[in-house]
This record gives C-alpha cells, sequence and structure tokens, in this order.
C-alpha cells in the first residue's frame, strides 16, 4: 500500500495538479496579504477560469495543453505543447479564456449585486478588467491570438495601446510584455503576405473572419462597459459607507 501510494504521489498527473495548487496557493496567499484573503481567493479564481476557458478549447481543438500555472503580479497561463496549426485554431483558442472569464465575471457580478456585497462586486471588476486586458491585440496578450485571425499585421494596431496605457499607467508589467511582443511584432512588420507558409497559416474559409472579429470587438466593447458601470457602482458604495460614518 505505502508503494502504491509513493507511485501516486510521484506520478505525472500529481505533479502537475500539485504545480497548479501549489501556485495557485502562493497566489492567493500573495494577493490576499495584500487585499485581503477573501478578495485573493476571489481574484485567483477569475484567473483560473480565465485560464480554463484557454484549456477548454484547446482540448477540444485536439490540442496537448497543460494545467494552469500562476504567478503573483504576472497573472496565469496554460502551456500549450501542440501549437495552433492555423490562425483559425489560434484565434479559438484565445477567444475561449476572455469568454468564459467574462461569464464568470457577469455571473459574480449579479450574484453581488442580488446580496449587496461590495466585496463580490469588486472581484467581478477584477475580473472585468482582467479580460478587458487580455483583449489588447498585441501578443502575448489574447487579443493578439484572436486578432491573428485577421492577419498578423493587425497586431501593429496594439503598438499605441500599450503606448497609452503605460503613459497613462506606467507599470514594470507592461515594459515586460513590450519586451516579450518585440520580436512577434517585428516579425508581423516584415512578413511576406504572399509567402506560402504565411497564407497556409492564415488562410480562413468562409466567414471565420467576420465571426471572430465581431465576437472580439463585441466582447472588448461589453467589458469596457461593464468595466466603467462596475468601477462607477463600487465608488458610489464607498460613498454611501461614508456618508454613514459621518
Amino acid at each position: 500500500m505505502l508503494k502504491i501510494l509513493l507511485l501516486l504521489l510521484t506520478g505525472a498527473k500529481f505533479g502537475k495538479i500539485a504545480l497548479m495548487a501549489g501556485t495557485m496557493l502562493l497566489s492567493v496567499a500573495v494577493y490576499g496579504w495584500l487585499y485581503g484573503w477573501q478578495y485573493g481567493v476571489g481574484f485567483v479564481f477569475m484567473l483560473l477560469i480565465h485560464e480554463l476557458g484557454h484549456y477548454i478549447a484547446a482540448r477540444r481543438r485536439g490540442l496537448n495543453v497543460g494545467l494552469p500555472t500562476f504567478v503573483p503580479f504576472i497573472g496565469a497561463w496554460v502551456q500549450l505543447k501542440d501549437l495552433p496549426h492555423d490562425a483559425e485554431t489560434e484565434a479559438y483558442v484565445g477567444l475561449g479564456g476572455p469568454l468564459l472569464g467574462t461569464l464568470a465575471a457577469v455571473a459574480t457580478f449579479y450574484v453581488g449585486v442580488h446580496q449587496q456585497s461590495a466585496l463580490l462586486i469588486a472581484i467581478s471588476y477584477a475580473g472585468f478588467m482582467l479580460n478587458l486586458f487580455n483583449l489588447i491585440p498585441v501578443p502575448p496578450f489574447d487579443g493578439g491570438r484572436i486578432t491573428a485571425v485577421l492577419g498578423s499585421k493587425v497586431w501593429l494596431l496594439g503598438i499605441p495601446v500599450l503606448i497609452g496605457l503605460f503613459l497613462l499607467r506606467p507599470s514594470p508589467l507592461l515594459l515586460i510584455i513590450a519586451l516579450l511582443a518585440a520580436p512577434q511584432l517585428y516579425a508581423a512588420w516584415r512578413e511576406d503576405p504572399n509567402s506560402p507558409e504565411v497564407r497556409a497559416y492564415y488562410e480562413v474559409r468562409g466567414g471565420a473572419r467576420w465571426r471572430y472579429g465581431l465576437s472580439y470587438l463585441g466582447l472588448a466593447a461589453f467589458l469596457a462597459v461593464m468595466s466603467y458601470e462596475t468601477h462607477a457602482l463600487l465608488l458610489y458604495i464607498r460613498n454611501q459607507d461614508m456618508m454613514l460614518l459621518q
């Protein structure tokens, strides 16, 4: 029995689950220390649902994908062991995270409003902002994956967005993202759209470009509106609480 237990504990599957659980707990501990454990749990839950969206989408397309890994202040990711073989598959996997993450944020928002819970509303706001931030049309953001179906040159539109965000709210994370994106943006700039490899990868049949393009714009618009409205509601709740204390 002891040998069987040891085999289970050292098994590959257990190791992957343990890595996910361990990095989740670390993230909860860090965010909980800064913002309170309830918010920490909620925020990491939003990250988890987002990444599970990518995981499910990748598995549905037959791709080998690892379980989510979490790093405080960086976020989380799932490792695609099989790369998408075309731009449509890349867009499908990229859309899975923000779509499922948005559904989780909406559900949390309405439960928070129904229960009059400022905590749940704050967690839903984090979910809306998290998924909206990920829709920036630059790799390695999900927006870069989704808009790849329109052609990699679309990524160049994300450069002024990154610059504007950095000027509005300077962050080391944005600098890291810019460094990660730079090689792919440079490759997109120099890419020959008529080369056989590029044409094969970005060839999309039917109305897929329209479907993904409209889905991307619709989801981004919805998240922008919900982020604004949720933030306004949180300010209203805070002001009401301050009035009660006076």
